[in-house]
């Protein structure tokens, strides 16, 4: 089956794209390069001994799309391409609203001009579910108003998705909203490799382990949970690259037309930010001197998942640990650092 990868040299895309090749799967990845780099294409084919065919890609150029792919069949598409920043969304809302948006009207304009069955995995997020008032979060949890831009361009996609597969019956679809992914592939080749300023908590942590930050500021310790910062759902990012694998299959066996779902990809467990990073000292042998600063807009006090539907309708189960995660998030960080020493 030959697969379309959007966004496929990111942090979960390059993930996914390992073990869809490690499944056997014909890869074909798209990247703008705006939050990549192109040496993970090299690193890939590391991991696989496999080079996927690779082109760099806008997806904002609906045009650019189509002639690259004019005569391409994909049975499958992956669409990570997105800007993901809660932060950044904040400061300038119009980037993402139009920047993600447009980029899935595109793709959805491409994978429908092929006339042909195509199914769709579209990477969304927990935080269209805004401040959840129960815990866990199941899909039957009501979308409430987000706390960020980013997570309102996931919801509009989302939307936007649906509403091309009720009236397109060659495709077929599923969103999958992520919790917090961590973790590096365990060869230390790929892992999260954000440019400038991280912007999720492992990355700023083993940067600061590492020496390649000054300070650790823990944004806020007087939210209301048990030590008073905020509680997410860590999950290893090789889980999430495979709970991609098993929507595609369970996509292909999908004998209906028009279908469309959304499922939670998370362990099912909180973690306060004090607790991880507790789980990284004591994983990796290591003392964090951190300071505490203020709340960081866009920040929700607590997500964390119900998984029953992913794990009773797709077969999906999250397998590694937070120490596991943060053990390869540390060994890739240590192999990010000799690399530049060389």
């Amino acid at each position: 089956m030959k697969i379309l990868v959007t966004g496929g040299l990111g942090f979960i895309g390059s993930h996914t794209s390992v073990e869809l090749i490690n499944k056997g799967y014909d890869v074909t990845i798209i990247d703008n390069l705006v939050n990549s780099n192109i040496s993970v294409l090299k690193n890939i084919e590391k991991i696989t001994g496999i080079r996927p065919e690779f082109h760099k890609i806008d997806l904002r150029n609906k045009n650019e799309l189509k002639k690259k792919f004019r005569s391409n069949i994909f049975n499958g598409v992956i669409h990570f391409a997105a800007l993901k920043s809660v932060s950044e969304s904040v400061k300038n809302p119009e980037l993402y609203l139009t920047n993600n948006v447009e980029a899935t009207k595109n793709l959805l304009d491409f994978i429908a001009s092929k006339n042909r069955k195509t199914n769709l995995i579209f990477s969304s997020s927990c935080t269209v579910y805004g401040q959840a008032k129960k815990l866990p979060i199941n899909e039957s949890s009501p979308v409430v108003k987000q706390e960020s831009p980013y997570g309102e361009s996931k919801k509009i996609c989302e939307e936007i998705i649906r509403n091309e597969i009720v009236i397109n019956k060659n495709i077929n679809g599923i969103s999958l909203r992520y919790f917090n992914p961590i973790g590096a592939h365990e060869s230390s080749l790929i892992g999260e490799h954000p440019k400038g300023i991280p912007e999720n908590l492992v990355p700023y942590i083993t940067q600061f382990a590492i020496g390649k930050r000054k300070e650790l500021i823990i944004f806020g310790n007087d939210y209301p949970t048990i030590d008073g910062t905020c509680i997410r759902d860590y999950i290893h990012i090789k889980d999430l690259a495979n709970a991609h694998v098993s929507a595609l299959e369970f996509l292909s066996k999908m004998k209906k037309e028009n279908f469309y779902d959304f499922f939670n990809v998370g362990t099912g467990r909180g973690t306060t930010v004090l607790e991880l990073i507790k789980i990284f000292e004591d994983t990796n042998n290591i003392k964090l001197k951190y300071k505490i600063g203020n709340r960081r807009a866009g920040d929700i006090i607590a997500a964390y998942a119900d998984i029953k539907k992913i794990n009773t309708t797709i077969g999906w189960y999250a397998k590694n640990t937070i120490s596991n995660a943060l053990k390869t998030a540390w060994n890739w960080e240590k192999q990010q650092s000799k690399l530049n020493d060389n």
